[in-house]
C-alpha cells in the first residue's frame, strides 16, 4: 500500500475527520508532517505501558484497543473505524498507554508527532475543542459501556457488542452481514464473558433465528429482536 494511493481529501475534507475543521494552509502543512505506517492484520501499533510517541489516526482498516486484565484476561475497551483518532488520551495526559492497539485487518495508520500536535495543532483553538468534544463523547460511551458489561446478563450483553459492530462496521453489500470478523475470542473480550459463554450464546441466538453464523461472518436476521434482547439486559 503505497503512500500516493491515500486519499488525504478523505482524511482532510470528510466532516468526521477531526482535521476538516483546520485551514487550508494548516491542512498542507499538516500533510508534510504526517508519517504513514502500514501495518498487517495483527500487529501491534503500541503495546500498553508503552510512551506515546505521538498522535495516531486510521486511514484504512480497523484497530481494536483491549486491556489486559486479572489473570491475563483480556477486555476490549474501543473500535476504531477509519479517521478515528488512537492512544489520544494517554498522549494529552503525558501518561503511558492503558492498553495495547492491534489491527483486525492490513490498514493504514497516520502518526502526528507530539511536538507538531503541541506546537501547532493545538495553537488552533476550534482543533482543541473538536479534540475535546471527541474525548468528552468517548469518555460517555465509556461509562455506559461500563454500565452495559456490570449490569446486563450475557444474553444482553452479547446482543449489544453485536449491535455496536454494526454500529461501528456496518454492513456488507447484503445489508445484513456484519462487515467485521472477529474470533470467538474477541466477541467474548468484547462482551466480558468467557469465550465459551459467548460461543453457546452465539448458537443460541442462531437457533433462535436471531442470527446465522458461517466461521466468523454473522448475519443479522432480526435486529429487531437483537435490539430487545439488548435492551432487556
Amino acid at each position: 500500500m503505497a503512500s500516493h494511493e491515500i486519499d488525504f481529501k478523505e482524511v482532510f475534507e470528510n466532516q468526521k475527520s477531526i482535521f476538516s475543521i483546520l485551514s487550508p494552509e494548516e491542512k498542507e502543512d499538516l500533510r508534510n508532517h504526517i508519517q504513514l505506517v502500514f501495518y498487517r492484520k495483527n500487529e501491534f501499533i503500541f503495546k500498553e505501558g508503552e510512551k506515546p510517541g505521538g498522535l495516531f489516526f486510521l486511514i484504512e482498516g480497523k484497530v481494536i484497543i483491549y486491556k489486559e486484565g486479572v489473570g491475563g484476561r483480556e477486555q476490549i475497551i474501543r473500535m476504531t473505524k477509519p479517521l478515528g483518532l488512537i492512544g489520544y488520551r494517554a498522549l494529552l495526559a503525558e501518561e503511558q498507554y492503558i492498553g495495547s492497539a492491534v489491527t483486525l485487518e492490513d490498514s493504514m495508520v497516520g502518526l502526528i508527532s507530539s511536538d507538531y500536535v503541541q506546537n501547532t495543532l493545538f495553537k488552533n483553538n476550534y482543533f482543541t475543542f473538536k479534540l475535546i468534544h471527541v474525548l468528552a463523547r468517548e469518555l460517555g460511551f465509556s461509562n455506559s459501556r461500563m454500565v452495559t458489561l456490570t449490569q446486563k446478563h450475557i444474553r444482553g450483553r452479547l446482543a449489544e457488542s453485536l449491535l455496536l459492530l454494526k454500529e461501528k462496521y456496518g454492513w456488507e453489500n447484503d445489508g445484513a452481514t456484519l462487515k467485521v470478523y472477529l474470533s470467538r475470542e474477541d466477541i467474548a473480550n468484547l462482551s466480558n464473558m468467557t469465550t465459551s459463554n459467548a460461543i453457546r450464546t452465539l448458537s443460541t441466538f442462531s437457533g433462535e433465528k436471531v442470527i446465522a453464523i458461517d466461521g466468523r461472518k454473522i448475519r443479522i436476521l432480526d435486529i429487531q429482536r437483537l435490539e430487545k434482547i439488548s435492551k432487556l439486559g
